[in-house]
């Protein structure tokens, strides 16, 4: 009984990667098609800039309905419906013709992507409750390789001149398969009684814990470094430095790259020394790093802060994703989508921050906002302790102290 028990955990774990990897393969493809798409339909980059709003809100929009509908229905169900939407949407920006439709297919690929996001994320928490030790932060690293892959097959496909309609529809029909054969494979989670206690019920709607919102405000600052590093650390090389683009393109593959290879590395960290230290250290290094490269004079020392930047920052979202899972078990996908949603807009903000300010004072000096933002957070790290969750105990635990061993 126990080793099936334990075999089925190990197996849902693997499926929690398929998705978060099938959900970075599947936003790495539409990435890696924007030029071609852009070009095709005849519109602007100012013009693009306002259609990508609309995938913003759809995903918001995702992220909020998928929140209560998977506590409701359990991750089992959610998350490879999630997958299914979010797999069709990828096919439908290939098959635009004009902006109105692009907009239409952004909306689309937005919600579907915001569902799947929070849904995966939810069962993610339930997979390390039941593990009781940290596994969060090798999820969000399998996401980073999902978008590795699709810049490579992106590179292949289009070097080889196939049309976008062709892959985008080829990589659809491949991700619905793969969402729909990894379901089985979930964990059947129990599901809320339908009336909840009155403590945590307001205005007929469950009330969110006030630490829920702290978690979602140091994702927004975070998740907001986040977005500065994918659009302005190129930028800062070449503007800044005078680097030329071959060597202005390595400011983002070194922040990628280190945030990667630290998610790799983050729940091992987390399980010995704490999800508060990966958060206060992780952070504080982030600031030193970005810091580094916002006033450094030399391109070497440059990519080297932004590196230090994407090591830093590369555990702290994940853990407050957990946190807020932990809070409430029975409302974990509903805690996940306020801290995804309030984090993906200050994802979305940071264009809009960052880029006014440039008017105002020299780009490396408007990144030293980034910074006070990656400090705040550091000092805030203790709101994770408030918010730990407390799993019970699993089979593997209580099999182990019936054993005596």
């Amino acid at each position: 009984m126990f080793e099936r028990m334990m075999r089925s955990l190990r197996v849902a774990r693997w499926a929690t990667f398929t998705y978060f990897g099938l959900n970075g393969f599947v936003m790495g493809m539409w990435v890696v098609h924007i030029p071609v798409i852009e070009h095709r339909i005849g519109i602007g980059h100012a013009a693009l800039g306002w259609l990508l709003l609309l995938l913003g809100a759809g995903a918001f929009a995702g992220m909020q309905l998928a929140g209560p509908l998977t506590d409701r229905l359990g991750p089992r169900i959610a998350v490879p419906a999630g997958a299914a939407l979010c797999s069709v949407a990828l096919a439908l920006p290939g098959l635009a013709t004009g902006p109105t439709a692009l907009g239409g297919a952004l909306l689309a690929l937005g919600f579907g992507n915001g569902c799947l996001d929070v849904a995966m994320n939810a069962h993610a928490v339930h997979v390390e409750h039941a593990y009781r030790r940290p596994v969060m932060s090798a999820f969000h690293a399998v996401f980073s390789l999902g978008g590795v892959l699709a810049a490579l097959v992106g590179a292949r496909t289009l070097g080889q001149g196939y049309p976008p309609e062709a892959t985008l529809g080829t990589a659809a029909g491949l991700g619905l398969a793969i969402g729909l054969l990894a379901a089985p494979a979930l964990l059947r989670t129990p599901r809320p009684p339908r009336e909840s206690s009155p403590a945590k019920v307001s205005g007929g709607r469950r009330a969110t814990p006030a630490r829920v919102w702290a978690l979602a405000v140091l994702a927004l600052m975070l998740m907001l470094c986040e977005g500065v590093a994918n659009d302005w650390s190129t930028l800062h090389l070449r503007d800044a430095l005078g680097a030329p683009a071959a060597t202005a393109a390595m400011a983002y593959g070194a922040f990628a790259t280190a945030m990667t290879a630290g998610r790799l590395l983050t729940d091992r960290i987390a399980g010995r020394f704490g999800a508060v230290a990966v958060l206060r250290y992780g952070a504080a290094t982030a600031a030193a790093g970005l810091g580094t490269a916002a006033l450094s004079p030399w391109i070497a020392p440059a990519l080297a802060g932004w590196a230090l930047f994407g090591i830093g920052l590369s555990g702290c979202v994940p853990q407050l994703f957990s946190a807020a899972g932990h809070i409430e078990p029975e409302a974990a996908a509903t805690n996940v989508s306020r801290v995804a949603g309030l984090g993906y807009l200050g994802m979305l903000a940071g264009p809009a921050v960052i880029g006014p300010l440039t008017h105002l004072a020299p780009l490396n000096l408007v990144l030293l906002l980034p910074v006070a933002l990656c400090a705040v957070a550091a000092a805030a790290a203790g709101v994770l302790r408030s918010a730990s969750g407390t799993p019970t105990r699993t089979a593997a635990s209580m099999t182990t102290e019936a054993s005596g061993r």
